[in-house]
């Protein structure tokens, strides 16, 4: 436990009070719990604000449909509602401990007895706890470890990890975000000791937290020491290109298509999304691009790929080469979608048709090829040039 109290302007904001005070209202204990306590304590910025109590989900529910809430049994068997109140949701989740556990799920019980809830958890920054007022409950010296940045497991950490494997990229992912220095030594221990549960692990939980770390500020010397602890190749085949993942926007889909051996293999490894995964196609198959293009050169390859491809095309380009992040040459490539759009082709296939082209198998070859020359062009021909063109059987 700490004496200490959270001062911060979210714990008072209405809505959220307003839902814990049904709670309380109904005879139940209810406090915020993790991230948001967690980044309260750190300065840093919060986005959800998670809720636990003593109450039982069923009566959870009746006391804030009663009230005029949404409730929502998003993860009820685990004993978690979403509250909605005024278009602000909050996942309010009954206190639990484990009963059975496999590594990928765990059979829970609910009970009434924080402490007890608090050593379920996966870490001790993620098990803090303050009640409407602001004041603090700390189970598991996780304020400590706050000062310190320090990312440490709750209680015995191949335990933890042995309740869910999914827990060592999460190790990583935190130490990513919140750590200092070198990781926890008995964490990291234990999670190279254990680094084969994460084959049990889906390919999409491992996903999820693999865009979440690839991005966080520590991110590259985190994944050096997975690469280091043997624990990144079960996750991936990988290039060390260290300084160039580390030169990249906090994109997850351009780190990770760096990062990637053979990128065209994640859609399965990780269960890309269809447009995740045709963004690394995309990249895979662009021409090079650099400031030392011609202008009209830029234009062509930026009407080939589209805009969003470009841009993607352009980031990777520039982070493998050897120029500083402010380069202004290569801000200029990055931003020529902002100083020119390519105007739309004049000629359609109803032109040709009048121009005497008949429909037939090379009707569609010989338009494309009409446009090839428009942009080869440089966009400048007019229409009439262009159907003159047609006319002189080119």
């Amino acid at each position: 436990m700490t004496d200490f109290t959270i001062t911060d302007h979210w714990l008072m904001e209405p809505r959220l009070q307003e839902v814990m005070r049904v709670i309380t209202a109904t005879g139940g204990d209810v406090r915020v719990v993790g991230g948001a306590v967690r980044n309260s304590l750190l300065g840093q910025p919060i986005c959800d604000v998670d809720l636990a109590t003593t109450l039982l989900p069923e009566d959870v529910m009746h006391a804030c449909k009663a009230a005029g809430f949404g409730v929502h049994p998003t993860g009820i068997t685990h004993g978690t509602l979403t509250v909605v109140n005024s278009g602000q949701a909050f996942e309010v989740t009954t206190l639990r401990r484990d009963v059975e556990t496999d590594g990928r799920r765990a059979v829970i019980a609910f009970t009434h007895d924080w402490k007890e809830d608090a050593m379920r958890r996966d870490f001790t920054i993620n098990a803090i706890y303050c009640d409407k007022f602001g004041k603090i409950f700390d189970f598991t010296n996780g304020y400590i470890d706050i000062q310190r940045k320090r990312v440490r497991f709750v209680g015995e950490a191949e335990e933890r990890i042995k309740e869910d494997y999914l827990r060592i990229l999460r190790f990583f992912r935190f130490h990513a975000y919140y750590g200092k220095g070198a990781p926890c030594r008995e964490g990291l221990a234990a999670c190279v000791k254990l680094k084969s549960g994460l084959r049990k692990i889906s390919a999409e939980r491992i996903r999820q937290e693999m865009f979440k770390l690839v991005v966080a500020p520590r991110a590259v010397e985190t994944l050096k020491v997975m690469a280091e602890s043997g624990i990144l190749a079960i996750i991936v085949p990988y290039t060390e290109d260290w300084r160039i993942i580390a030169r990249l926007p906090a994109d997850p889909v351009l780190r990770i298509f760096m990062l990637a051996k053979v990128p065209k293999d994640l859609q399965e490894r990780l269960k890309l999304s269809s447009s995740e995964a045709l963004r690394m196609s995309k990249l895979g198959s662009a021409p090079d691009v650099s400031p030392n293009l011609r202008d009209a050169e830029q234009r062509m390859v930026l009407h080939h790929l589209g805009e969003p491809t470009w841009q993607d095309v352009v980031q990777v380009a520039w982070a493998r080469s050897r120029a500083k992040r402010d380069d202004p040459a290569w801000q200029r490539v990055l931003d020529l979608p902002q100083r020119w759009s390519a105007p739309k082709f004049p000629v359609s296939g109803k032109d040709l048709i009048e121009a005497g082209i008949a429909p037939g198998l090379k009707f569609g070859e010989r338009l494309q090829a009409l446009q090839d020359w428009w942009v080869a062009s440089d966009f400048a021909p007019s229409r009439e040039e262009l159907l003159k063109r047609v006319e002189d059987g080119y």
